[in-house]
């Protein structure tokens, strides 16, 4: 197939983009930097340089590449702050409602046959019922207010894409990545943040993370592409886990101290109550769907390997 990437730079797109021409596709990348573009070339890609959020743009692309498949992977956040969450994520809201609608008008007008998107799982889901969720089970009725938002921009994507019924419309909820080029990766701002002692284990640490291993996310990726079928993914590993339980792990691999506890209102205080729920209510996600249907098996089943590798 001829596949169309949008945002082929990402840190997905670097692990995506040589797995597809690996098993055999046509790659035409997007970045919104004339700097990057000899790094797609490098990758094998055929590179194009556009605004995403320019909906002439992109339907000039889309006509140009003629794909039969479009891969959306357009995300911008640099740093996090769990106060500001919907601030941090304003760009990538906007990619994730304006940027989908314009690569979905230009697929459709082109036929694509297959259209992916790159959602997110474990906080956005309901605060309800088991630590762990299925794909068919609601998101979260009433967000952290911080988390508005963001919750609105997934439910656009998502809604958007599995009812485009003009093309076979698949949704990929990522967990947390870690690996190259992720901010779980040595170097990266979260690792560096544990090692230094800033983030804590609020109150009980119950909340339930899912965690995906970046080259694992992209292997599946190409998975669907080839054999999706219309509808929602969770992507993760086998293993999500309390964050007083991977918290710890993770800084011992670093070598650093044990993370502090702090009580949840001291929490709620520093990081909001975006970071309040993260830490003591999100669930996480099952990925038996994407075991069944997509023939897809994480070569990091845990973080507990997948970190300390």
């Amino acid at each position: 197939m001829r596949i169309f990437v949008a945002g082929a730079t990402g840190a997905m797109g670097r692990q995506l983009v040589p797995r597809l021409l690996a098993a055999g596709h046509a790659v035409v990348g997007t970045t919104r930097s004339d700097a990057k573009r000899a790094a797609l070339y490098e990758l094998g890609a055929e590179p194009v340089v556009l605004d995403a959020l320019d909906a002439d743009q992109v339907a000039a692309a889309v006509r140009a590449a003629q794909p039969d498949a479009i891969v959306h992977e357009l995300t911008s956040l640099s740093t996090l702050d769990l106060r500001h969450f919907d601030r941090d994520f304003a760009m990538t809201n906007r990619l994730r409602t304006e940027g989908t609608d314009h690569l979905l008008a230009a697929g459709r007008a082109v036929g694509v046959r297959r259209f992916i998107a790159q959602s997110f799982t474990s906080w956005p889901y309901a605060r309800t019922g088991g630590p762990v969720k299925s794909e068919e089970e609601p998101l979260d009725p009433t967000p952290a207010r911080e988390m508005r938002e963001s919750l609105a921009a997934i439910r656009h994507l998502e809604d958007a894409v599995t009812g485009a019924g003009w093309t076979e419309g698949i949704v990929l909820r990522y967990g947390g990545f870690y690996g190259p080029g992720t901010s779980l990766a040595p170097g990266g701002e979260q690792f560096e943040m544990v090692r230094r002692r800033r983030i804590p284990v609020v109150g009980n640490g119950a909340g339930v993370w899912s965690f995906v291993h970046i080259a694992d996310a992209a292997e599946a990726t190409v998975a669907a592409v080839e054999r999706g079928r219309r509808g929602i993914y969770n992507v993760v590993d086998d293993d999500p886990a309390p964050v007083a339980d991977w918290l710890p792990v993770l800084a011992a691999g670093l070598g650093a101290p044990r993370p502090l506890r702090v009580p949840r209102l001291v929490g709620r205080v520093v990081a909001g109550q975006a970071g309040a729920v993260m830490m003591t209510e999100v669930r996480g996600a099952s990925n038996a769907k994407a075991k069944r249907e997509l023939g897809w098996r994480p070569r990091h089943p845990s973080w507990r390997e997948g970190f300390a590798a």
